[in-house]
């Protein structure tokens, strides 16, 4: 398994490099997106701040998201979560937003969802969107993998 420090890396350099600003908002991962990018030396240089925004009350409250927010949009998709990067890079005025809402398990979601999917993505200079689906109900397992294919999906983002 790879560390945080090798999750982090990659994003954290092109940041850096850049110049360039993160905040992210993160669900079922619970920090490990955060503690990726703030195990790499220097990431005061572009880490800004995050939240595990687990449930709606958090959401409401760090976030600032309002039903309106996210009017129309299915619980778990790639445009909830677009509209969650969007949202946490405008609060904090970053460059970068990256969120992810999933369902690590051992259940599902009250919205029908099983575990083993997440919905990440990334908002910036450009925008990007991806769902992590692992098939298992492994909850340290998919927290994992999700914070594994967010830091991918960023640094494909910050490639442009």
């Amino acid at each position: 398994m790879a560390t945080l420090t090798d999750l982090g890396s990659e994003a954290g350099a092109a940041l850096k490099a850049a110049g360039q600003t993160i905040a992210v908002a993160e669900s079922s991962t619970g920090g490990l997106i955060s503690s990726a990018l703030l195990a790499v030396p220097g990431a005061s240089a572009y880490f800004r701040g995050g939240s595990v925004v687990y449930t709606r009350e958090s959401r409401q409250i760090w976030l600032g998201i309002t039903k309106a927010d996210v009017e129309g949009l299915k619980p778990l998709t790639p445009e909830m979560a677009l509209a969650f990067a969007r949202k946490v890079r405008d609060s904090l005025g970053t460059t970068w937003g990256i969120a992810e809402l999933g369902a690590a398990g051992p259940a599902g979601t009250r919205y029908g969802t099983g575990a083993g999917l997440s919905a990440l993505a990334v908002a910036g200079p450009v925008e990007v969107t991806r769902l992590c689906e692992t098939g298992s109900d492994d909850r340290e397992a998919n927290m994992w993998a999700f914070t594994e294919a967010a830091m991918e999906l960023l640094s494909e983002a910050l490639a442009g």
